[in-house]
């Protein structure tokens, strides 16, 4: 990593904790989903928690999913009440720094 690289990492990490304080993240998933399980590793990564929700063992869950986002596939992310289809890094970042 080059000085600007751990300079914007450094503040990444700072601007995520403070808006762990008040972000709330939801990640509807299934247990043999890869892309959920990459979009939780990154969340983490990042050192975001997040509320796993596993819509193949709630139905209910699951159909709030589909309210929210519209379709069945999984993962859909709720950041803060923005839905994110599939595991987009640039869209979750984009959703975390709002």
């Amino acid at each position: 990593m080059d000085e600007l690289e751990i300079i914007r990492h450094k503040k990444f990490k700072e601007l995520v904790k403070k808006m762990n304080e008040k972000q709330k993240v939801i990640v509807y998933s299934t247990k043999t989903c890869p892309y959920c399980v990459m979009a939780k590793d990154y969340l983490t990564s990042k050192g975001v928690p997040y509320e796993d929700v596993d819509v193949g063992s709630d139905r209910a869950r699951a159909q709030e999913m589909v309210s929210k986002s519209g379709q069945m596939g999984v993962p859909v992310l709720d950041i803060d009440g923005k839905v994110i289809l599939g595991f987009d890094r640039g869209a979750i970042d984009a959703a975390l720094s709002n």
